[in-house]
């Protein structure tokens, strides 16, 4: 019969069960993709208990999510029960044995956890005991209310800005009298708006998230004897996902842990990829400085993915300076190489995604089993539209689909408005988008006064326009807008309706108005819009080459545009319990498995981002965010780049990501499309797809052009810009073009017969 603590250690590797079985007063897990870091929490926890090192009540574990937080919870008792800790304590009889249980642990995310404290000791802080938590939207309401008591520009002054201002301050322990960066006018207004928020919500009982976390903080800190409690009280506290935590969350631990609880830390700063929500992978670094002592113990083997996909996130990562160090391993097989595709544009990239999910598919795997990550969630459209057409079913995980979300449903209701102003929906949608100063009241009048001259809210604004019954400020906006309207009308008929589209967008100061909410949210909000100016762009090129519609007839093209896009909004996503494709953000895919992974446009701008590519620090980050992508696939992994791209309607030329470089030349297996010959092809040329439309490179049919001799995919040489892969042609004879993807270069044209490439 096996003792209780084999039981408990048995299945587990020699670092996880030196970590495990660890007596250190300061622990450091550094734990690899893959490597088991919730088994080696759960495990320490119950050895801790069956070991009588601790009871329950003497443990807090914090993590990130509910759902992180109750799979603890419910392993810890699962092994409680199997390791026979409950009789092991049986002879203790300084605890009752309904202290014993799993329900006693502090066992949470740090907002529950902070909250489980301050309704303890709400008084002591100054908080009323029945406080009330704002979510996000009612803090936002609170923030909106105070920009009308101070008669604040609402053009100029954005409740989301202030509010990411506030929750920034109070994330780096900044209170509203404690800002001494008010030398110019609008930064004394921001301060003055936070100081009237605090009051605000002191009079009123409510706290928000950072206010959990903070008022905690300040809690433990300013009374020594409570502090003295919950540190005899919690002897081990133990932080699952360190590398994501903010300045506020360390000093939460730090101020409950002080010098004499034993603290281990779980954490991989590979995977530190959530700077912009305020995570510091610094803190990392700042907890060997706080506790020099601190041991550090490596998990590297990977019990997820296969050799292959590992030495690719090895080598990529590898990149990264100042990183502490591992290299992820697998006793599983070297698995197949990594499918590398660069497509000629973004939509044939869609359809090597979607005609392989149906290989796989038709293989006899589950939909279930593969996802497609994604830098930008602008990139969901075209995949979105390419899964619809091969009827694959598909769900955004953790997000909305394209034409769901809040700045496309806006540009939408423009754009219906403008092409029928009967359309009551889109009237009340925009009318106060971006902010006009035209408030609900003025909205429910004319709601109001259409219904009783059984008339649509347009036409009843008009007639109150008219008849002079709106108050002054409030008919100044409507006329506004009417007039804005109307003349849209007039400029739809003039241009093409891509750059219609992009007119409308700037006119109204739509990505200005969403720029102002900050963070990450905006910089998706504008790559929507800037996809939506794509995908008008796309409408009207293939009506206009089918004949469907006129050159020039644009509200008739708009009107067919607006009717694909409904049918497109019909078309639902699967529901949750349906076998279905995930789509997501590589964000968002962070502590998730697939046996199938496609980690599609891995270009320059694009992955890495634009906006980081001159900052070492958000590079990295881009980096590593690279890194949690492929080390998400379990068996086969696709990688896939677009040679051109649509940006607001025009075509971009791009180089593969620098990402894509860095990883071994070993790892990958190139990839292309059956295409025509190479100069029997148009510019522009799409080819068609079968599930088998792809080769490998090392197998495609090299068949010479009678003109030149060189053939698709055929590796060449140019004096000037080295070695590269002919992917595309076009025309015949002497006036022939070639493009090449040069492996240092990019994309070139060039003329056939004067390039004078050599074979390599």
């Amino acid at each position: 019969m096996h003792r209780p603590e084999q039981n408990l250690l048995q299945g587990l590797n020699p670092q996880q069960k030196e970590a495990v079985v660890s007596n250190a007063q300061q622990l450091l897990v550094l734990a690899g993709a893959g490597s088991g870091k919730t088994k080696v929490l759960t495990h320490r926890i119950a050895w801790l208990l069956q070991h009588q090192l601790a009871y329950p009540d003497n443990i807090l574990a914090v993590t990130f999510t509910n759902k992180a937080a109750a799979e603890m919870r419910s392993r810890i008792e699962r092994l409680m029960q199997a390791s026979t800790i409950h009789t092991m304590h049986a002879s203790v009889h300084e605890h009752n044995a309904s202290n014993l249980s799993a329900r006693n642990m502090w066992v949470g995310t740090f907002h529950g956890l902070a909250h489980r404290l301050l309704r303890k000791h709400a008084e002591e802080v100054g908080l009323s005991p029945d406080f009330q938590i704002m979510d996000s939207q009612d803090q936002l309401s609170m923030i909106k209310r105070i920009h009308k008591e101070q008669s604040l520009d609402e053009k100029r002054w954005q409740p989301t800005h202030s509010q990411w201002f506030i929750n920034h301050n109070k994330d780096e322990g900044i209170r509203a009298n404690r800002l001494h960066d008010t030398s110019n006018m609008y930064n004394q207004t921001l301060a003055q708006i936070y100081l009237q928020y605090e009051q605000h919500c002191r009079r009123n009982g409510l706290i928000d998230f950072a206010e959990l976390i903070l008022a905690s903080c300040e809690l433990i800190q300013r009374n020594p004897e409570l502090a003295e409690h919950y540190n005899r009280r919690f002897q081990y506290i133990l932080v699952d996902e360190f590398q994501d935590t903010n300045t506020m969350q360390y000093h939460w631990i730090r101020s409950l842990a002080r010098h004499t609880s034993s603290l281990t830390i779980v954490g991989d700063d590979d995977q530190s990829i959530y700077g912009w929500r305020g995570a510091r992978i610094e803190n990392i670094e700042q907890l060997h400085a706080d506790y020099p002592d601190i041991v550090l113990i490596k998990l590297e083997q990977n019990y997820r993915s296969t050799n292959t996909i590992l030495e690719a996130a090895n080598q990529l990562i590898r990149h990264n300076l100042g990183r502490m160090g591992k290299n992820l391993w697998t006793e599983s097989n070297q698995g197949q190489l990594i499918q590398l595709y660069a497509a000629y544009n973004e939509y044939d990239e869609a359809k090597f995604i979607t005609s392989n999910i149906k290989r796989l598919f038709d293989q006899g795997h589950h939909y279930g089993e593969t996802a497609v990550l994604y830098r930008s969630n602008a990139q969901s459209r075209i995949l979105e539209e390419a899964l619809l057409q091969y009827n694959i079913p598909y769900r955004i995980y953790g997000g909305q689909r394209f034409y769901e979300r809040m700045e496309i449903k806006n540009i939408l209701a423009y754009l219906r408005l403008i092409q029928n102003t009967d359309d009551d929906s889109a009237f009340e949608r925009i009318i106060n988008v971006p902010n006009r100063g035209i408030g609900e009241k003025t909205v429910q009048n004319i709601r109001d006064y259409a219904r009783q001259n059984n008339s649509t809210m347009y036409h009843a604004a008009n007639l109150l326009l008219q008849e002079k019954q709106l108050a002054s400020r409030s008919y100044q906006a409507i006329d506004a807008f009417m007039q804005l309207i109307q003349m849209f009308q007039q400029q739809l008929k003039q241009q093409q309706l891509a750059a219609f589209v992009e007119h409308v967008i700037k006119t109204i100061d739509l990505a200005e108005h969403h720029r102002k909410e900050k963070g990450e949210k905006t910089e998706a909000r504008l790559e929507n819009l800037n996809e939506f100016i794509n995908a008008v762009a796309q409408f009207s090129k293939n009506e206009q080459a089918t004949g469907s519609t006129g050159q020039q007839d644009n509200p008739m093209l708009l009107h067919s545009f607006l009717a694909q896009v409904s049918l497109d909004a019909g078309e639902r996503q699967a529901e949750d319990y349906a076998d279905a494709v995930q789509l997501m953000t590589l964000h968002a895919a962070k502590g998730l498995e697939f046996p199938y992974v496609f980690l599609a446009g891995l270009e320059e701008g694009l992955f890495p981002h634009a906006m980081s590519a001159d900052d070492p620090k958000k590079l990295e980050e881009e980096r590593r965010l690279c890194y949690v992508g492929i080390t998400r696939a379990m068996q086969q992994l696709f990688i896939s780049y677009a040679e051109s791209r649509r940006v607001r309607g025009n075509e971009s030329h791009n180089i593969k990501s620098r990402f894509i470089t860095e990883i071994p030349e070993t790892c990958f297996e190139l990839v292309r499309a059956q295409r025509a010959p190479l100069f029997q092809q148009r510019s522009g040329y799409q080819p068609s797809y079968s599930r088998n439309a792809y080769t490998k490179h090392k197998n495609l049919t090299e068949q010479p052009s009678p003109d030149t001799g060189f053939h698709m995919g055929q590796r060449v040489k140019h004096q000037v810009f080295g070695v590269g892969t002919i992917i595309s042609a076009e025309g015949q004879g002497d006036s022939a073009r070639i493009q090449v993807h040069f492996d240092d270069q990019g994309s070139k044209w060039l003329i056939a017969s004067y390039a004078k490439l050599s074979r390599v």
